[in-house]
């Protein structure tokens, strides 16, 4: 059996019970510049989506899981996306919902379990993320994770009438 399960939170797959917490995610303003979201999303089609869920990672080209803590609450969401099994390789991004959720080791643990999962279970060669240049906590998180920055890519997204930078990040598995 695959173990998803750390010491203070575990990551599970997306249930149709999940509709409300991602439905707050992706219509977070607060958020949209994490995840390149431009305008709300519907409930109607994140329940599509959470119908569609059940799609294996090698059909769908991504993963998407929920990380609860030990009361069984669901605190974020880890993905990896741009599944390429091919070449080994896939995007990973992570978010804590609830600021007073965050710097409680939830995303720490949760990034140690899909790195392990990753190279153990999909035999993925990498991982890599894209950072904004301003979000100090996520780029201390991957670097301290075997993170690194490989690229800057410059005026990359336009956010509030203002271009950021934006950091590639790679971590080498294997």
């Amino acid at each position: 059996m695959i173990n998803l399960k750390g010491k203070h939170i575990y990551l599970r797959a997306l249930e149709p019970e999940d509709l409300d917490f991602i439905f707050e995610i992706e219509n977070d303003q607060l958020v949209w510049e994490i995840s390149n979201t431009i305008s709300p999303y519907s409930k109607f089609l994140i329940k599509q989506y959470l119908e569609n869920a059940h799609k294996d990672i090698y059909e769908a080209k991504q993963l998407r899981l929920v990380i609860c803590n030990t009361e069984d609450c669901a605190v974020g969401l880890i993905d990896l996306f741009d599944f390429d099994f091919k070449n080994k390789r896939a995007g990973l991004g992570i978010l804590i919902k609830d600021e007073s959720n965050r710097q409680k080791g939830f995303g720490k643990e949760a990034l140690e379990l899909l790195i392990d999962y990753s190279a153990n279970h999909l035999d993925l060669q990498q991982l890599y993320c894209n950072v904004s240049e301003d979000n100090k906590m996520s780029l201390k998180l991957f670097k301290n994770h075997g993170f690194e920055i490989v690229g800057l890519k410059k005026d990359w997204n336009l956010i509030n009438g203002s271009f950021k930078n934006e950091y590639l990040l790679q971590r080498i598995l294997k």
